[in-house]
């Protein structure tokens, strides 16, 4: 098994004791992608809207996914944190339009409080083949 960390300048550089993602080979590549809340990249500020921090954080998973070799079809799980899960449904909807059938597993969890005061936090798993 070898193990090789992940770094994207196009999402937030890590706040704490933590990769942005670490991919492991062994027969294909495991890759877990930490979680991201909706920092913007270059500014690493955080709109205080939820639909917008929503959106960022599909768009900085993405940028670690693409630097680690895969896409959201490559994501066999995503976990969501969300401060108040009545953004679930929201959530539910704005995923529509950046993963495809068959989608991953999932998991949503109703958290008091996340990095930053954000609203929503998600992390994912891909398998890639390569």
């Amino acid at each position: 098994m070898t193990k090789q960390i992940i770094h994207s300048p196009d999402a937030p550089q890590a706040i704490g004791t933590y990769s942005q993602a670490v991919r492991v080979k062994g027969g294909g590549y495991t890759v877990y992608l930490s979680g991201q809340i909706g920092l913007d990249p270059v500014s690493m500020q955080m709109p205080d809207d939820i639909e917008a921090q929503i959106q960022q954080v599909f768009a900085n998973l993405k940028a670690v996914a693409a630097a680690s070799g895969g896409s959201f079809s490559d994501v066999v799980k995503l976990n969501i944190f969300l401060t108040d899960l009545a953004n679930f449904a929201l959530v539910n909807d704005i995923m529509a339009s950046h993963f495809s059938q068959p989608y991953p597993a999932r998991a949503a969890v109703g958290v008091k409080a996340l990095p930053r005061g954000a609203l929503v936090e998600m992390d994912a798993i891909m398998v890639l083949q390569n």
